[in-house]
C-alpha cells in the first residue's frame, strides 16, 4: 500500500514540476525531448555498468552481503543513475545526479546493507521457524550455522576484519575407475 502511495504522489509531483518547468523555459517540448535525451543516457549508464560487474551482483544475492570492492560499489551507483534516468521526470532526474555524490552512495550502501541483513536474518527464521522441536532431543540442527553466521555479519558490520580460512577439513579416498562402473539395461 505504501509503495502505491509513493507511485501516485510521485507520478503527481513529475507532472506538476514537468509543467511548472515547461512554463518557466516556455515550451513543454524542451522538457519532454529532455526526458528521451536522459532515457538514452540513462539505457547507456545501466548497459554498460551492469555488464561488468553482473557476477558480483549475483554473488551479493546469494551472500546477503555487500563487497566491498569500490569498483563495484561506483558501478552499482551508476547502474541506480541510470535507472533513475530511464523514468520520465525531473525529480528522478535529479535524483539520479544526487546518486553520483560519494557521500550519497556511502549512505546508500550502508542502507543495503542493513537491508540485506535483515532479509537475510528474516529468511533464515523463517527456515528454521519449525526445525527447533523436530530436531534430535529438540535441538535446532542448524543453530552452529546461524550462529556462524551472525558472527560473521557482526564483524563485518563492526568493522573488524573477517578473516578467511584456508584449511579445508575432510576426508580423502582413492576411488579406482574400473572398480565402480554403472551398468546399462536395456528396459524395452
Amino acid at each position: 500500500m505504501n509503495l502505491l502511495l509513493i507511485v501516485v504522489f510521485g507520478t503527481i509531483a513529475e507532472v506538476l514540476v514537468w509543467i511548472g518547468v515547461g512554463d518557466l523555459v516556455g515550451s513543454m517540448w524542451y522538457v519532454f525531448f529532455w526526458f528521451i535525451f536522459a532515457f538514452f543516457i540513462g539505457l547507456n549508464l545501466v548497459r554498460s555498468s551492469t555488464s561488468s560487474i553482473m557476477p558480483q551482483l549475483q554473488q551479493m544475492q546469494m551472500t546477503g552481503q555487500l563487497g566491498a570492492d569500490p569498483a563495484v560499489t561506483k558501478k552499482l551507483a551508476l547502474a541506480v543513475c541510470g535507472f533513475l534516468l530511464l523514468i520520465p521526470g525531473l525529480i528522478s532526474d535529479v535524483l539520479a545526479i544526487l546518486v553520483l555524490i560519494p557521500a550519497v552512495q556511502t549512505a546508500l550502501r550502508n542502507a543495503l546493507m542493513k537491508t540485506m541483513a535483515k532479509r537475510q536474518q528474516a529468511m533464515m527464521e523463517q527456515m528454521m521457524g519449525g526445525m527447533g522441536a523436530g530436531g534430535a532431543a529438540g535441538q535446532n540442527p542448524f543453530a552452529d550455522m546461524m550462529r556462524q553466521m551472525q558472527e560473521m555479519q557482526n564483524q563485518q558490520q563492526g568493522g573488524g576484519q573477517y578473516r578467511d580460512s584456508t584449511i579445508i577439513d575432510g576426508e580423502a579416498r582413492e576411488v579406482k575407475p574400473d572398480q565402480k562402473k554403472i551398468e546399462f539395461k536395456d528396459v524395452n
